[in-house]
C-alpha cells in the first residue's frame, strides 16, 4: 500500500470518527433533560475521545500526504479544503478541554464534516507541483491562512449556539428567518457534494473548447451538465447538452455550474428535510441548545476571533503580499483572490472595532462572527469556483 493510500484511508477514518463522535455529541446534551449536566459529563468524555481517535487520523492523512507528495498538502481545493477541516477540529478540541462544551462539538463537528466531504469532491490525485507554488513560502502562507480560518470558524459554531438559544423561533422574524437561511446555505454544500456524487455516479462528461480571458485556446471537461458555457464554445462532445447561456471569460462557466448544480439539489435537500420533520431546520436544533450559557458562547466566539484574526493578518495580508511579490513581482494586484481576503480582514477588523469601541455584544456579536464565516466561505467556494484568477491554479 502507497503513502498515498494510506493517507486516503485514515481520512476516512477521521471521517467516520466525526460522525460517530457528532450523535454522541448530540445524544450527550439531548440526554441532559433536567439541567444537571451527568449526561453531558459522561457522554462528552466518550464524544471527544472519538474525536480525539478521528483528529489523530486526520493528522495521520496530511502527514502521510505529504511524504506522498513531497510537499506540504495545501495546493489544490482538496487539500486546502481538507486542512481547513482539520484545523476547526483542533480549535474545538481546544475549547472543549478548556470550557467542557458538547454543544459545541454537535455543531462544530457536522460543519468539519460538510467541509471534508466538499473537499472529497474534488481531485485529489498526487501530482508535481507548478512552478507558481514550488516555494517554502507555500507552507508559510496557506498553513496560516488555513489555521486562522479555522480559529475563525469556532467564532461563527458559538455565534450559531448563541443564536439558537435566544431567537424566538415561533414570532415571525428578520432574526428567524436569517437563522434559517444559515441552515439552508450549510444545506447547499451537502447538495454539491450530492450533486457531484450523482453526476459522478452515472459518468457524466461533456468536453468543450473555449477562448479564455489571455484570448487563447484552452479546453475544459463538465462533469455535470452545462447550464452556462465557456465564453465563444465548441462543443467536442457530439451529445452534449447546449449550454443555456455563454459566459464571459472573467466567469468560469464550467465551476458555475457546478455551483448551480449544487443550489438546486441542495434547495430540493432542504425541503425534503423541511417536509420529513414539518419545522424548520433551526427548529430542530432548537432543543439541544436549551442549557446554553450564552455568556460563554459570547466569550468564546470573542475570543475566538481575538486570536484568528492577528494570524488571518499575518498569512492572508503579510506573507500573501511578500509570496506575491516574489512570485509575480508586486505586492498587490487586485486579484479576486486578494480582493476578498481584504474584505475578510477588514470585517473582521470592524467586528472589533463594533465590539472593542460600540460594546456590540452578544446578539449583534454572534450575527457578525456567523456573517464572517459566510464570507470565509464565499471566498473558499464562490471566488475559488466561478472567478478567473491568478488563484484559479488552486
Amino acid at each position: 500500500m502507497t503513502l498515498a493510500e494510506i493517507s486516503s484511508n485514515l481520512l476516512y477514518v477521521a471521517f467516520v470518527a466525526y460522525l460517530i463522535a457528532t450523535f454522541v455529541f448530540g445524544g450527550a446534551v439531548k440526554g441532559n433533560k433536567e439541567g444537571t449536566f451527568k449526561s453531558e459529563s459522561r457522554w462528552g468524555k466518550v464524544a471527544i475521545t472519538i474525536t480525539l481517535i478521528g483528529f489523530v487520523a486526520n493528522l495521520g492523512y496530511f502527514f502521510t500526504r505529504w511524504g506522498a507528495t513531497g510537499h506540504a498538502p495545501l495546493s489544490n481545493m482538496f487539500e486546502f479544503t481538507t486542512a481547513f477541516g482539520m484545523t476547526l477540529v483542533a480549535g474545538f478540541i481546544i475549547l472543549y478541554f478548556l470550557y467542557k462544551t458538547p454543544v459545541l462539538g454537535m455543531i462544530v463537528l457536522p460543519v468539519a464534516l460538510l467541509i471534508i466531504a466538499f473537499a472529497s469532491m474534488f481531485p485529489s490525485e498526487v501530482s508535481p507541483l507548478i512552478p507558481a507554488l514550488q516555494t517554502n513560502w507555500l507552507a508559510i502562507h496557506v498553513s496560516t491562512v488555513v489555521i486562522a480560518e479555522g480559529i475563525l470558524a469556532i467564532s461563527a459554531a458559538a455565534g450559531l449556539i448563541y443564536l439558537l438559544k435566544v431567537v424566538d423561533l415561533t414570532k415571525k422574524s428578520k432574526q428567524r428567518m436569517g437563522l434559517e437561511a444559515i441552515m439552508y446555505s450549510l444545506v447547499l454544500v451537502l447538495g454539491f457534494v450530492v450533486a457531484s456524487s450523482f453526476f459522478s455516479f452515472t459518468g457524466y462528461e461533456a468536453e468543450f473548447t473555449y477562448v479564455d480571458k489571455e484570448a487563447k485556446d484552452a479546453a475544459v471537461t463538465y462533469t455535470m451538465p452545462p447550464i452556462f458555457g465557456m465564453n465563444e464554445y465548441v462543443a467536442l462532445t457530439d451529445d452534449a447538452m447546449t449550454p443555456l447561456v455563454e459566459m464571459p471569460p472573467i466567469v468560469h462557466a464550467g465551476k458555475l455550474t457546478t455551483v448551480t448544480w449544487s443550489i438546486l439539489f441542495g434547495t430540493v435537500l432542504y425541503w425534503l428535510i423541511r417536509l420529513v420533520f414539518r419545522k424548520r431546520i433551526s427548529a430542530i436544533l432548537k432543543p439541544f441548545v436549551k442549557n446554553v450559557n450564552t455568556q460563554l458562547m459570547d466569550e468564546i466566539g470573542y475570543r475566538a476571533i481575538i486570536i484568528g484574526f492577528p494570524i488571518f493578518t499575518l498569512g492572508a495580508l503579510i506573507f500573501a503580499m511578500i509570496w506575491a511579490q516574489i512570485a509575480w513581482s508586486r505586492f498587490w494586484g487586485w486579484d479576486p483572490k486578494e480582493v476578498w481576503a481584504l474584505i475578510t480582514w477588514l470585517f473582521y477588523a470592524a467586528y472589533l472595532h463594533l465590539r472593542l469601541g460600540k460594546g456590540w455584544q452578544g446578539e449583534k456579536s454572534a450575527w457578525l462572527a456567523v456573517l464572517g464565516f459566510i464570507i470565509i466561505m464565499f471566498n473558499l467556494v464562490a471566488v475559488n469556483l466561478i472567478i478567473a484568477g491568478l488563484h484559479s491554479y488552486a
